[in-house]
């Protein structure tokens, strides 16, 4: 099977918008390589499958689809390799975006020990598992944990050459869960350190800037600098708009300025913020 002709095809479907074609193709597609017993198409495949139908919400076919490739893999003898590793964190993040955190993290566990067995430590592979178990750990309300991991991912990712925008969106990552136990000094220092780092492209702006500069705000907004904090928001907003449009997130960030505005008695501005956000979330 012509492996690098399925992914040509599969990436047209995605470019083309064409996603109602998308999981035909991948099940055609899989029972040829079936048909062929071209394993190693099998398991490209279905670890594409368990990404889609994962980004589609069908979590059943997902796990399905793990299900099938981490046994095929276990009886190819393949379940100590880089493969199994990758498959298990890919079937993690099925779960994990399904809720079932448990389960998520038990996979996350498993790719963790394979790695630990076979590369090196400092190896970028790691920076993205720990970001994925960060956010995990977050959603489980174990903060601390979170951190660690958080932090662990950052120490990779610094040493990096033009991670620069990388490094940015983990400081803000780490930033935010600072703020969730209610550490805003460090947040703070951490989301100053991203700033500096997306604010040296200049006017080509990193599409996560927006998300430093609304935590800037809301670093701000704790320590009662409150003039701070709405110069933060709205440079955030013109972020969010540059890359996104006035979406959702726009809104909320509109309510955070009203909300700001009304403590600085601003009170014309704050009528027209929420008039803003009121207008996008009737249109949503």
């Amino acid at each position: 099977m012509d492996i690098n002709a399925f992914f040509a095809k599969l990436d047209q479907y995605f470019a083309n918008n064409r996603i109602e074609e998308v999981s035909p193709f991948l099940c055609a597609s899989l029972e040829k390589a079936k048909e062929e017993e071209d394993y190693g198409a099998y398991i490209s495949i279905c670890n594409e499958m368990i990404g889609f139908y994962r980004s589609v919400s069908e979590f059943k076919k997902a796990f399905d689809a793990a299900e099938d490739v981490l046994l095929l893999m276990e009886e190819l003898q393949l379940d100590h390799s880089e493969h199994f590793a990758t498959t298990l964190l890919n079937t993690a993040t099925a779960y994990r975006a399904a809720g079932n955190f448990k389960q998520a993290y038990v996979y996350y566990k498993q790719a963790l020990q394979i790695y630990e067995g076979l590369i090196a430590p400092g190896d970028y592979r790691y920076a993205g598992l720990y970001n994925n178990m960060s956010i995990l750990l977050e959603k489980m309300e174990r903060n601390e944990e979170a951190i660690n991991y958080a932090e662990k991912a950052l120490s990779i990712i610094e040493t990096l050459e033009n991670g620069e925008m990388e490094t940015a969106t983990t400081l803000t990552n780490l930033a935010l869960l600072y703020f969730k136990v209610s550490d805003y000094q460090k947040a703070q220092r951490l989301l100053e350190r991203a700033l500096f780092l997306f604010e040296q492209k200049g006017d080509v702006t990193d599409a996560h800037y927006s998300g430093a500069l609304a935590g800037v705000g809301e670093a701000y907004y704790h320590m009662q600098e409150y003039d701070k904090a709405l110069a933060a928001y709205e440079k955030a907003l013109t972020e969010v708009e540059k890359h996104f449009g006035k979406n959702m997130s726009y809104a909320v960030l509109c309510e955070n300025c009203a909300a700001i505005c009304g403590i600085l008695q601003k009170m014309d501005k704050q009528k027209s913020y929420l008039e803003e956000a009121a207008h996008i979330k009737e249109k949503a």
